[in-house]
């Protein structure tokens, strides 16, 4: 069985690397915009890139218009260092949700895969500025989740694990009894097929979860009242190499399968355990390995087609395919986020070092917008991760 996994990994690094992305239609294509009423304020409306480069990690803060489009703010440092998973093709962590808001979107969480920690930026009118640096308490960190002012890391390196902080003031202090151990066997920096993917809060905090990729399974921690971890829950994936996840209006779990292109729907249980639900056809394209929730409709990013699929959200929590192709994208797309009032997406793609935005209807359809190019793109030593937006 493990062999069988592996190789379902492997085929989709594959992919990756034959399959040519679909860039976005030239005449859709545009700069960041300074011709539409902007708002100044980047608590009211931005979008932030984590560019994860090897030298030097930073956050890339960018403001949103009431059309969608992005204005570039500035630069800023997250006090670490980026990095990259061995043989990573187009996400260097192999993973989603690695740059987080916390703290009623006060501030940033991002990770420092190459130096081992975690760092908080406060969110200001124009500006992010760096006020904590910690160790993430393992390896290569890769991915982030938050709960108020709860902060849980993914350590994806060495045998991965998970650690928990809040933020105090301005402050991440690490909460007792919250390090886990995952039990892997992975080197200090991770081959991108093995490293866990993603780190994951329920809406109402009680169930932390963790995807393992390659493992095929689901791994959940309870969440006590003062956040610390009770033991972890092995559950099996209904699919091959579960890779990042979302939750529905009603708490359900709603998986991307790489190895198969479906998304896999379970119901958190009040011990952590998971129960199947059911899983969808394939997205039909190739790499999905990414998602994100807009009110009933899910959206997919197959990074080796270059285009996002969408689903719909059931109200049993199963899910259906809506458009195989709900758009295309720039090359690679990776990490998506959508702004706070569900009218915009936004797709981070690591080849093409570009944000595409997309405007989301309600029927689930997504019109383009513009692309903001620009961006660094994925090479040795980092590239692009983790996009957030307000």
């Amino acid at each position: 069985m493990r062999n069988r996994r592996l190789w379902a990994s492997a085929a989709v690094a594959t992919t990756l690397v034959l399959v040519p992305a679909t860039a976005a239609s030239a005449s859709t294509s545009a700069s960041a915009s300074k011709h539409d009423t902007s708002s100044t304020d980047l608590r009211e409306g931005s979008v932030f890139v984590q560019l994860n480069g090897g030298s030097g990690n930073s956050v890339e803060a960018f403001s949103r218009s009431h059309n969608g489009t992005l204005t570039a703010v500035g630069e800023f440092s997250t006090g670490g260092l980026g990095g990259k998973a061995d043989g990573a093709p187009v996400d260097a962590l192999a993973s989603q949700g690695s740059l987080a808001l916390v703290d009623g979107n006060k501030a940033l969480v991002a990770v420092n895969a190459g130096s081992g920690t975690v760092s908080a930026l406060e969110i200001h009118r124009d500006r992010l500025s760096l006020e904590s640096v910690v160790p993430s308490g393992g390896l290569f960190p890769t991915s982030v989740t938050t709960r108020g002012s709860a902060v849980y890391v993914l350590n994806s390196g060495g045998t991965g694990g998970v650690a928990g902080f809040r933020l105090r003031g301005d402050q991440l202090v690490p909460i007792a009894g919250s390090v886990r151990s995952l039990g892997l066997s992975n080197a200090a920096v991770p081959f991108f097929l093995t490293s866990p993917s993603q780190i994951g809060l329920t809406p109402d905090g009680r169930t932390l979860v963790v995807a393992t990729k390659a493992n095929n399974t689901l791994v959940t921690y309870r969440v006590r009242g003062d956040g610390s971890l009770g033991h972890a829950v092995v559950n099996a994936s209904q699919g091959p190499v579960p890779f990042s996840f979302v939750f529905d209006r009603r708490g359900r779990l709603e998986v991307t399968q790489a190895g198969d292109g479906a998304t896999a729907s379970y119901r958190v249980a009040s011990d952590g355990t998971l129960v199947p639900l059911g899983v969808s056809a394939s997205s039909g394209g190739a790499a999905l390995c990414w998602n994100i929730r807009v009110g009933s409709h899910l959206y997919g990013a197959n990074a080796g087609s270059g285009t996002l699929t969408s689903w719909t959200v059931a109200r049993d929590g199963t899910t259906s395919v809506l458009a195989p192709v709900a758009a295309s994208t720039s090359a690679g797309p990776i990490d998506l986020a959508a702004s706070d009032d569900g009218r915009y997406v936004f797709v981070l793609s690591g080849l093409a070092g570009e944000v595409d935005t997309f405007a989301a209807h309600r029927d689930g359809s997504l019109a383009p917008v513009g692309v903001t190019s620009g961006l660094p793109t994925i090479d040795a030593t980092g590239g692009p991760e983790g996009i957030v937006a307000i």
